[in-house]
């Protein structure tokens, strides 16, 4: 088909190009550029959510270095970008980004209240990397309490943001990715900056850590982030059940089933959110083939055996 013009506001290609070299060049991803945050389920605030905040808001308090641990999938990335307001910032940003005729609003107040930093190093995170994306992570969230005070950004007037002084708190998610270099980096960057530090990461990191006298002597609260216990997997799940409409309320016997098939997800997660979210998925997927109304424990076995599932 014949190429169309591109808008010249905001558009690389010329006139009668249809950008068919993008198809075939070794371009990757451009960097800088936010993609579209996904929609996610609303959050469900749960006790070792409010476990985490506390620890959060220590740390931040006191202005020391936090370890948390736990097992995947039970809840800590979701509950640091929730204490960081991590999805608000994300969509503002992209509105920023992609729209700058029209006012995007304020800075989100989530944002605004933790004044949290919330960075994850990649898989491969060289020593050059993590110098710059620890004062660029920190930096952005000064800036944007800079723009909610004042209504524009100038560090060259504001200096106490442009050394990320209003940031209160870093969180470094998968921790477990930097190697000796890199948490000396973290290290270097908090005894350099007024802030506390949070280092996420699966159990066994509390005892890595001691290898590094420099960094352990800082650590001042240390949280172990563990599953759901089954009374309150069933009210987690009791919610999710009305909010995904996995039930109507039109059969009789429908609430002696979903206590049933409840109890059974609970046994098969064992308290993990990633696999709650995983089975939940399984069953409207096993729903939908089999134009099944009711929710049974057969439905769940169904279900669970489309999942791999660990012991």
């Amino acid at each position: 088909m014949p190429p169309t013009d591109p808008p010249t506001d905001v558009s690389l290609l010329g006139k009668n190009d249809d950008g068919r070299r993008f198809l075939t060049g070794m371009l990757g991803e451009f960097k800088g550029l936010v993609p579209t945050p996904p929609d996610r389920p609303r959050f469900l605030v749960t006790k070792e959510h409010r476990r985490f905040a506390e620890f959060a808001d220590t740390v931040r308090r006191h202005r020391y270095v936090g370890v948390c641990w736990g097992p995947p999938g039970v809840g800590k990335t979701l509950s640091a970008r929730q204490y960081a307001g991590t999805d608000d910032w994300e969509q503002w940003q992209h509105a920023l980004g992609t729209d700058k005729t029209s006012n995007v609003g304020p800075v989100p107040a989530t944002v605004l209240s933790a004044r949290a930093a919330l960075w994850t190093p990649t898989v491969t995170a060289s020593a050059k990397e993590v110098d710059q994306a620890l004062p660029r992570a920190c930096q952005q969230i000064s800036y944007a309490v800079d723009y909610d005070q004042h209504g524009h950004v100038d560090p060259f007037v504001h200096t106490q943001s442009a050394a990320s002084g209003l940031t209160e708190l870093l969180i470094v998610d998968e921790a477990d990715r930097l190697k000796t270099t890199g948490l000396e980096q973290v290290r270097d960057y908090y005894d350099r900056h007024s802030m506390g530090v949070i280092l996420i990461g699966m159990p066994g990191i509390e005892r890595r850590l001691a290898r590094y006298p420099q960094l352990y002597s800082r650590i001042g609260f240390a949280h172990e982030y563990r599953p759901l216990n089954p009374d309150e997997l069933t009210a987690v799940l009791t919610r999710r059940w009305h909010t995904d409409g996995l039930a109507d309320g039109s059969r009789d016997d429908e609430g002696f089933a979903q206590t049933v098939a409840i109890a059974t997800i609970a046994r098969i997660t064992g308290g993990n959110f990633r696999l709650v979210d995983r089975l939940l998925t399984q069953i409207q997927r096993i729903r939908q083939i089999n134009n099944v109304d009711t929710i049974t424990p057969e439905v769940v076995e169904a279900a669970r055996e489309a999942l791999l599932i660990g012991t």
